[in-house]
């Protein structure tokens, strides 16, 4: 698990240098999902995958303007950011009001975990298997279909904490 956004103490050199090979808005991946990108939504995941931390669709909207001059209409940024939610590409975090491009490629049906830092603003994408069994399980014990399944840990990082990751 790495943090999507550095803690302000790292380098800056780090900062500004980001692999997004594994970004879901690859063409391959997004592609691979059966997922064909308008412009409008390649912008928008581009930006997200680019910010490597949670955006507000706000924040979002000041970013793309700064790129092109042009200031996008609100509605279509959330259609964007729907389209692409709803794909399985980015993920809405309920608890900061934000949207953050997909770090695993998980399928669109299985769990995000994301810790966030309360010290540092990282987060963190994970997965697990036990969690997912889990949810399936209490789910379908109760006849329920879960459409999403995005789970918000707040705490401290190893870094804030002052503990090594297990």
């Amino acid at each position: 698990m790495k943090p999507l956004r550095p803690p302000p103490s790292a380098p800056p050199e780090d900062a500004g240098h980001r692999d997004h090979s594994h970004c879901a808005h690859d063409p391959a991946r997004a592609h691979g999902h059966g997922v064909d990108l308008t412009p409008a939504r390649r912008r928008v995941l581009d930006e997200l995958c680019a910010a490597g931390s949670p955006l507000g669709a706000y924040e979002m909207i000041d970013r793309l303007a700064a790129g092109t001059g042009k200031r996008p209409a609100p509605i279509s940024v959330y259609r964007a950011l729907d389209f692409l939610v709803d794909k399985g590409l980015v993920h809405r975090l309920a608890s900061r009001n934000a949207f953050m491009a997909c770090d695993h490629g998980h399928g669109a049906h299985e769990p995000a975990i994301f810790l966030i830092c309360d010290g540092c603003g990282a987060v963190s994408e994970v997965t697990s298997q036990a969690a997912a069994e889990s949810l399936r399980s209490v789910a379908r014990s109760v006849g329920f279909a879960p459409r999403a399944q995005v789970i918000e840990l707040a705490g401290l990082c190893a870094r804030c904490h002052g503990a090594e990751p297990s």
